[in-house]
């Protein structure tokens, strides 16, 4: 396969954004997409693979390209001529010809298959970090080497349908007639997965609310809530709003949906996603401080709390995050976790149900959350049901999905500070 010069370039320019800039790939590559419009689908493809592929094996093509393995996480030692080294090691061990190009570094496709011959350690093979090899055998023991070879794989593109325009096999039909073969995931009422990947994006099924782009793990999260339509819903931890869309969606569009985040711009984005996708009852609000989530206390029939973590079961989507996470910052954020599970669960009422959920198949943000949520607080709230994904069982990302049921109150209690019923 022969690369026109000017796609390699791009290709080295971008990985050092990654690695010395700092910023995350799929932004790089959509920055890269919109300055070169022209660019073919076969040049986009080549630059994409390229790019998330030396992101997500990063260690082990920079140590199958001879370099110092202690320097492959420091900025100022990733030159261009190691990335392109690194680049000419994955494109290698894909079985294909490096160009010819006098100025660039010599790279001996000999050396780099006698190293991937030799192997490594698991850390290095794995493509990665110390402190994550160690942290994943410690806490989940023998389930780790499967579980760290899956999220090494590309993770397919499944959409959800969203029933307030469309059934699964409208849909099916509309984006067969865009050019777009899909298939239905049993496991999943409300989930379709493309059979060859594409960026849906641009289609006239997307931009008329049809669909949204949302993993098949995900979708089981807001059915696990088990909200009906008419019901006051809290979306605690909302982001974007996947999840929040959703459950107006199995609502019906009936009742009230808060969608509370600490990120103003996310409910921004949220607003247009729900206004394409045909929802009305979804009300946005940004949390300010304390005074937020104590004013909605026993204000709500269902809360989620799709609560910050790791993203250690979507490594497959967000290669990148590995290189940028640390022991540290998981820390940092079990203890945030823990916080908003006692804080935000006050907003259900006696008899409600909250779901605490996370894209993250560490038990430390997992199940030790709620069995220490309710070490503290038994006498109030029961497990009905726990939910758990994780990707060496098939294509779904992580996820983990706790239902809580908060006791009914034998008397009527006094609540300070609330306001009206979101």
């Amino acid at each position: 396969m022969k690369l026109p010069p000017h796609l390699l370039d791009e290709i080295i320019l971008s990985l050092g954004e990654v690695f010395v800039g700092r910023r995350y790939a799929d932004k790089v590559i959509e920055y890269t997409f919109k300055r070169h419009r022209k660019w073919g689908s076969r040049d986009r493809r080549i630059f994409a693979e390229s790019i998330y592929e030396c992101v997500r094996w990063w260690r082990w093509f920079w140590h199958l390209a001879g370099l110092p393995d202690e320097e492959h996480t420091q900025p100022e030692a990733i030159t261009p001529e190691r990335l392109w080294r690194v680049w000419a090691a994955y494109w290698i061990t894909n079985g294909r010809d490096l160009p010819k190009d006098e100025t660039a570094p010599e790279v001996k496709p000999g050396d780099v298959l006698k190293r991937a011959k030799e192997g490594a350690p698991p850390a290095i093979r794995a493509a990665i970090p110390d402190w994550l090899e160690a942290r994943g055998s410690q806490e989940l023991g023998a389930a780790w080497p499967a579980l760290r070879e899956a999220l090494n794989q590309p993770a397919d593109v499944f959409m959800r349908v969203n029933t307030l325009k469309n059934d699964r096999r409208a849909l099916r039909e509309k984006l067969g007639q865009e050019g777009y073969e899909t298939e239905v995931v049993e496991q999943v009422p409300s989930a379709l997965r493309l059979k060859q990947r594409a960026n849906l994006f641009g289609t006239a099924s997307y931009k008329a609310g049809l669909f949204e782009v949302q993993d098949a793990a995900s979708q089981l999260i807001a059915p696990f809530l088990q909200p009906e339509p008419g019901m006051r819903v809290i979306d605690a931890c909302a982001g974007g709003g996947g999840k929040a869309l959703h459950l107006a969606a199995l609502m019906r569009n009936k009742g009230r949906l808060l969608a509370l985040d600490v990120h103003g711009w996310k409910l921004a984005e949220l607003r247009k996603r729900a206004s394409r996708a045909g929802v009305d009852i979804i009300e946005t609000r940004e949390i300010e401080g304390s005074k937020t989530v104590k004013r909605l206390a026993q204000k709500a029939d269902r809360v989620l709390l799709d609560v910050p973590c790791s993203g250690m079961g979507v490594l497959r989507r967000n290669p990148d995050a590995k290189w940028k996470l640390s022991d540290a910052e998981i820390d940092r954020l079990i203890a945030l976790q823990a916080e908003i599970l006692e804080s935000y669960s006050r907003m259900v009422v006696p008899g409600g149900r909250l779901v605490y959920a996370t894209c993250s198949i560490l038990p430390s943000e997992n199940e030790r959350q709620v069995q220490a949520f309710l070490a503290k607080h038994g006498d109030e709230w029961t497990l009905e049901e726990e939910l758990h994904r994780t990707p060496e069982t098939g294509a779904f990302d992580g996820f983990y999905a706790a239902r809580l049921v908060r006791k009914a109150a034998e008397g009527k209690v006094e609540v300070k500070d609330a306001e009206p019923a979101p």
